[in-house]
């Protein structure tokens, strides 16, 4: 590496904070570094880059103190342990201190280049300026299925638009930021908080890179559970559809019963029922039993949410200095 640079003095005020989580990602961060320099070098603009480690087992955190050593732009935060994407976010979301806050992956399929694009539109006088992934022909057939089935479900049980392709890649004004910072809900869904509050936006497109190095975390069961997490968020409509369906059910159990009353009463045919018997009983106990696990996981969400217990907890912090940090503890 070059020459260390000067660690910036509280007197330096911040314009762009660059917010990066980071689970495992030691192979990327050099190079990341390395791209985003001179991208960030051309806006003239003073700038920070913030890594928000998720409790990484590998050599993430190294790294990252060896990059605050040779850019004092350079700031982290160390979760105590993996809290999740969601919450690496908003751990740094919470320490960053510019008037705009640009939020990317730390695998370099979010493009740097974009970042004075983003700006721009910023300057133009939007509030939030997000991002849309456009898909690569190459896509499988069932990840593009399940990400376009996503958004729509998500949609309509919200009643909160949101694309398909639409990601953690985004900027948000410093009052957007402020006002985020206030959500203190359990199942932190950015993406869906970030659209709720309205304010002005825009949207630009960009075709996802390859990872640079290492593998996705995001595993198939992990992504049915951030879907899940999202849905389950932002609507109640899951636990109101199960007013339907009961009375759908109860309307077919009723239908059934009549059947077998008549076919007693006014014919000779001999009616065994235990094969229908058993059917319609499988069949209503199967949706009793997907309302009582609806019901139960708003109810667990409550009892997360009345614990009030810190979302998730910040054990090391490089550079950060007294007068960014105070306050911080409470937002988390």
């Amino acid at each position: 590496m070059t020459k260390p640079v000067q660690q910036p003095t509280a007197a330096h005020s911040v314009q762009l904070s660059i917010l990066i989580p980071a689970f495992n990602e030691q192979g990327n961060l050099r190079e990341l570094y390395a791209i985003l320099l001179p991208v960030l070098s051309q806006l003239a603009m003073t700038w920070e880059i913030i890594f928000a480690d998720d409790g990484s087992g590998d050599g993430t955190w190294g790294e990252i103190a060896e990059l605050h050593l040779h850019d004092g732009r350079i700031r982290g935060v160390r979760l105590s342990r993996n809290f999740g994407h969601q919450y690496a976010l908003m751990a740094g979301l919470a320490h960053a201190r510019g008037g705009a806050v640009i939020s990317m992956d730390a695998d370099l399929q979010h493009p740097p280049a974009m970042i004075p694009e983003l700006v721009e539109q910023w300057r133009q006088g939007y509030k939030v300026v997000h991002t849309r992934r456009l898909d690569p022909p190459d896509i499988g057939r069932f990840k593009k299925w399940s990400s376009d089935l996503f958004y729509t479900i998500f949609s309509l049980l919200s009643g909160v638009p949101m694309a398909s392709g639409m990601a953690d890649f985004r900027l948000l004004d410093r009052q957007v930021l402020d006002e985020i910072l206030l959500f203190r809900e359990e199942g932190l869904f950015l993406r869906g908080i970030v659209q709720w509050i309205g304010y002005e936006s825009t949207t630009l497109s960009y075709q996802c890179r390859e990872r640079f190095s290492g593998t996705s975390k995001y595993t198939l069961l992990k992504m049915i559970k951030f879907a899940w997490t999202g849905i389950t968020s932002f609507s109640v409509i899951p636990l109101r559809l199960g007013i339907y369906i009961g009375i759908l059910t109860s309307m077919l159990a009723f239908a059934e019963m009549t059947y077998v009353i008549y076919m007693r009463l006014y014919t000779d045919t001999l009616v065994p029922g235990w094969a229908s018997g058993i059917a319609i009983v499988s069949f209503l106990f199967g949706i009793l039993f997907i309302l009582l696990g609806l019901i139960g996981e708003y109810i667990g969400r409550i009892l997360i949410e009345v614990r009030f217990r810190p979302r998730f907890l910040v054990s090391e912090r490089i550079g950060m200095v007294n007068e960014a940090t105070k306050g911080v503890a409470s937002l988390l």
